[in-house]
């Protein structure tokens, strides 16, 4: 398919965590551009939020993403193991924006980041629902319970290779019923993304494919 539609990419509106330099960010974006990437949709503007993108089907989506996000100039916070702190990774890890978390805590990993998110004035989380790139079975709940107990928003985005387009799907709110939220989300993705290998596409996300 031939891209015809001009391509756009937004700025990052005001109450969203940001991070980089005008430079860095005008680099990022040509980058992102040259490759005949764009973005479609309105970029909510949020102080907090888990931003989560789908479908994560090769190793080429890490690039695609992370360009976009330093086009952008958005701080994304990941979270990972308190161990890996420990090791010549830290400086790396620190400028990234992974926090660390003690998976093995008693009081539970979803309240320790709950408790984190709640102590910032902005923070937008970012995580992947199928956790592998490869064909996963379901979409993991983490995201979706890490939400709920901050009681912040999640904000949904889709990789679509078939027009080189990132889609800006918009915001939901967690209810509590997992099961029932989750299709409504799934949802929101249909017609709107396209893999980069179909053949490890998440079985969930399989029938919310438009294939061409």
């Amino acid at each position: 398919m031939i891209k015809t539609m001009t391509q756009y990419f937004p700025a990052l509106p005001d109450q969203v965590p940001a991070r980089g330099s005008a430079l860095t960010k005008r680099i990022f974006r040509q980058i992102f551009l040259a490759q005949g990437w764009s973005f479609e949709g309105e970029f909510p503007n949020l102080p907090k939020a888990v931003a989560i993108i789908s479908p994560h089907t090769s190793n080429i989506d890490a690039w695609h993403g992370f360009t976009a996000l330093l086009g952008l100039g958005i701080q994304i916070t990941i979270f990972g193991k308190h161990t890996l702190f420990n090791t010549p990774l830290k400086p790396l890890l620190e400028w990234i924006g992974v926090i660390p978390v003690n998976r093995a805590s008693q009081q539970g990993l979803t309240k320790q980041i709950a408790e984190i998110i709640h102590a910032k004035d902005r923070i937008w989380v970012g995580m992947a629902p199928e956790g592998t790139r490869k064909k996963a079975d379901k979409i993991k709940s983490g995201f979706y319970y890490i939400a709920y107990e901050a009681r912040i928003p999640i904000v949904m985005f889709s990789f679509d290779y078939e027009n080189k387009t990132i889609h800006c799907l918009g915001v939901f709110e967690p209810t509590g019923h997992f099961e029932q939220d989750l299709e409504q989300i799934l949802q929101r993705y249909e017609g709107k993304f396209s893999p980069k290998n179909p053949d490890w596409l998440a079985k969930p996300l399989q029938k919310q494919w438009k294939k061409h």
